[in-house]
């Protein structure tokens, strides 16, 4: 993990209405400031190996990484997308609790792990914003399990591009009604590891969904929906799915 001498002023990150540090006030942000160091890690690194003693937590300002979990006989499996704005690391717990590998290159905002325990003890902002985040990350597991447990390969396919187009709207405040486009952090072998699926299913799944208009790809990674709600219907989700905010 190399350090960026970049450093981004609290009121000018791209996170700061996402983050844990959402709801501080201005003197809590000093605070904050005074932890806080950057961190790149590039695309394929490890950020931290499953039972490692973490000395630090982490919010992602830019970048995907992965969660995943290996199983003594060396299978792996994904069980979680960090993306920006998401949590790296448990006050609290000593050691990780997963893998945690960058997708593409990440850049991360580290607080050293003791004075941030003990600054969110002086500060129920950041606990009570830890804790939004913690049970938002509780429904996406159990949305996940439906999803690996239930769903076909397209419904899957088509769940995973509208959470990650959802996060990717509430991020940079995108209204709902127009076109939305994103780039897809994830190769199609990523996806087919996390999804359960094989590569061969994934390109097909895609390939069938730009066929059919759902969605507009543009090169390998560009997608385009032009029809958020045309998206959601292949989710097989029973929901509004109203862009989150």
């Amino acid at each position: 993990m190399a350090s960026d001498t970049t450093s981004i002023k609290c009121g000018e990150c791209p996170i700061r209405h996402r983050a844990v540090c959402s709801k501080c006030e201005p003197n809590e942000l000093t605070s904050l400031d005074s932890l806080k160091y950057y961190r790149t890690v590039e695309a394929g690194q490890t950020i931290v190996w499953c039972g490692d003693e973490m000395d630090f937590v982490a919010s992602i300002v830019s970048g995907i990484a992965t969660l995943s979990q290996t199983m003594e006989d060396g299978r792996t499996q994904m069980v979680g997308l960090l993306l920006p704005s998401d949590f790296v690391g448990r006050p609290g717990r000593a050691q990780a609790a997963y893998d945690v590998t960058a997708t593409t290159d990440v850049t991360l905002c580290c607080f050293r792990k003791k004075p941030f325990e003990e600054l969110m003890m002086r500060t129920p902002h950041i606990g009570q914003r830890l804790l939004e985040m913690t049970l938002d990350e509780l429904d996406a597991a159990r949305e996940w399990m439906l999803l690996l447990g239930r769903k076909t390969a397209r419904e899957k396919i088509a769940t995973l591009l509208a959470i990650i187009i959802r996060r990717d709207a509430s991020l940079n405040l995108k209204a709902d009604g127009g076109p939305l486009e994103f780039d897809l952090p994830l190769t199609r072998e990523a996806m087919a590891d996390y999804l359960g699926l094989t590569l061969e299913t994934v390109s097909r799944q895609v390939s069938a969904l730009k066929r059919e208009g759902v969605i507009e790809l543009r090169g390998k990674r560009h997608i385009i929906v032009h029809d958020m709600d045309r998206l959601l219907e292949e989710t097989g989700d029973d929901s509004d799915g109203g862009i989150l905010t």
